[in-house]
């Protein structure tokens, strides 16, 4: 398995990122500068990792979604490429519009920085088939700008296309429905505030991000 992460200035969970690919996956990772123009030749996936690109001045995610390397994960993404984006890759992925809705700040105008439980919402995609539907499972979050809104019509249509990948099990931030990640119409691309790469190391406080990683690895190898 071959995986990119995308750095921008202000990310900060890039290398968290790698190293869970890395360790859980065993995948050949590549640290790529937005400022490039291109993704590595033959990769399996892209992870947009968290942090605050650019200082998160205008939009949280907006300038990034404008660096040169964004263009080339959307022509990726839309050619049915695998992209994992997390907290502000959220963000940055709603930016580009390969992911729906919009990330705003968190109802209690506060900074979020713990472990929060999380229900599995479907097991249908390559992130999320090492789990069952319904699982509860404990991811920590840190943001501010988490709480994900979306219209009416919208979020009816991801509950109908089963493209809601998690659910907060309790309301932290805000958020429509409680959501705290979504897919494409594809299935491809999951972007979630909640840091799985935070979760693969019982020495950090819990392995329940481990089985997203090695279900990508399973599900991408075996392509």
């Amino acid at each position: 398995m071959r995986a990119a992460v995308i750095v921008f200035p202000g990310s900060n969970c890039d290398r968290d990122m790698a190293v869970a690919f890395r360790e859980v996956t065993g995948a050949e990772t590549t640290m790529v500068w937005h400022g490039e123009s291109g993704l590595p030749d033959n990769i399996d996936i892209v992870g947009i990792p968290g942090g605050f690109s650019f200082g998160d001045y205008l939009r949280c995610g907006a300038i990034a979604a404008n660096s040169p390397i964004c263009r080339a994960v959307v022509d990726y993404a839309k050619a049915g490429g695998a992209v994992l984006g997390v907290c502000n890759g959220f963000q940055v992925l709603t930016e580009t519009g390969l992911l729906p809705g919009a990330l705003m700040r968190n109802a209690n105008l506060k900074f979020i920085c713990k472990p929060v439980g999380l229900t599995v919402e479907t097991a249908d995609s390559i992130f999320t088939s090492g789990y069952e539907k319904g699982q509860r499972i404990e991811i920590p979050v840190a943001h501010h700008d988490g709480n994900y809104r979306a219209t009416g019509d919208l979020l009816a249509q991801l509950e109908a296309e089963d493209r809601i990948a998690f659910r907060y099990a309790e309301d932290i931030n805000g958020a429509d429905d409680r959501i705290a990640g979504v897919l494409s119409a594809n299935r491809r691309v999951l972007g979630l505030m909640p840091h799985p790469e935070r979760a693969v190391d019982a020495l950090h406080g819990g392995t329940d991000g481990t089985a997203m990683f090695k279900a990508l690895a399973e599900s991408l190898v075996s392509a």
